[in-house]
């Protein structure tokens, strides 16, 4: 799940997060899910980015054509010649923005698994080591975290549909890392029960152009107006929940794009009742499918309880973060 296009990374200069373009097939785009906000612009130029980072401290925006250029011609290069997935290039491709935007902290999570780009794990610690690499050599300080997508790392997949849980371990690794220190998390935590988080989000929500009516009132963000129920059919603990079949099951919906350039449904896709090692009764909510179209709806549930299985024994949950490597390797998990 890491390349250009699609890449759930994370890169750090003072307060900025530069994230990049709309999710393609089974992947989630950042821009997708700011552009729930109505009216937000996630097209800046150069000088606008540059100006916004310097207010406000905050900026998120997709590729464009003065923000790294060669790295989209040089990907238009590779989709012709077949090397998308090779994994030098992924990494080059990655950190050449990082390092053209300045960034001196640089926090990666690379993910693994089912519902990833690089599925299997030892090609995800190789990517990650080389993308520190790269960093180290340029004089950034350098972390990374290879995570865990063979279950979706929160309970909600979609556009408008809230997640929460796996950012604050991300912005601990940040922290810790531009402070040398290990007291991220409590940082973190404060600026989340404090509100100064969401205020930072408000206010770059704001600044580019978007409603920020939102954040009072959850009601204005896209909704939709099914809601489908996917019923437990037997007691149980589950032991399997796929990612990627959750992935496809939302795309059916309508919340991902085949092809670049698709249209979405920013409203529709799955809010899991349930993961991998909890315990269930027959007739419970499994997952609700959100819907704008009834006749999408069979087809989702007939994805969606494929990938999932549960058992008669308790089942363990796995762990979010597989590897740390770099200087999060220290921290504690």
């Amino acid at each position: 799940m890491l390349d250009e296009r699609r890449a759930p990374e994370v890169g750090f200069n003072g307060a900025v997060l530069y994230r990049e373009l709309q999710g393609l097939g089974f992947t989630g785009g950042t821009i997708d899910k700011l552009e729930s906000f109505p009216g937000i612009r996630l097209d800046l130029d150069a000088a606008t980015f540059v100006r916004q980072l310097g207010e406000i401290g905050i900026v998120i925006t997709g590729q464009s054509a003065d923000l790294a250029p060669a790295d989209g011609k040089l990907y238009a290069l590779r989709d012709v010649t077949g090397t998308v997935p090779n994994l030098p290039l992924i990494a080059s491709s990655i950190m050449s923005k990082k390092l053209a935007a300045g960034a001196k902290v640089i926090v990666l999570d690379v993910k693994t698994g089912s519902g990833a780009f690089v599925r299997e794990h030892e090609s995800a610690i190789e990517l990650a080591k080389a993308m520190i690499g790269i960093g180290t050599a340029a004089g950034r300080r350098m972390a990374a975290v290879v995570s865990d997508m063979s279950q979706p790392l929160g309970r909600a997949i979609g556009n408008a549909l809230d997640f929460t849980s796996f950012t604050v371990e991300l912005a601990t690794l940040i922290v810790d890392l531009a402070s040398n220190s290990q007291t991220g998390r409590a940082d973190v935590e404060q600026a989340l029960r404090s509100g100064a988080a969401r205020d930072a989000l408000r206010r770059m929500i704001e600044a580019q152009g978007g409603d920020t009516g939102a954040f009072d009132d959850r009601s204005l963000l896209p909704h939709a107006t099914l809601r489908h129920p996917v019923l437990a059919a037997s007691d149980g603990y589950m032991s399997q929940l796929d990612a990627l079949t959750v992935a496809r099951a939302s795309i059916v919906l309508g919340a991902g794009r085949e092809r670049k350039g698709d249209p979405i449904d920013l409203a529709v896709g799955v809010r899991l009742g349930a993961k991998i090692g909890d315990r269930v009764s027959r007739g419970e909510p499994l997952a609700v499918l959100h819907a704008n179209d009834e006749s999408r709806l069979p087809e989702a549930e007939r994805i969606l309880r494929g990938g999932i299985q549960l058992s008669t024994t308790p089942a363990r949950p796995p762990p979010v973060i597989l590897e740390r490597l770099g200087a999060s390797a220290a921290l504690p998990a």
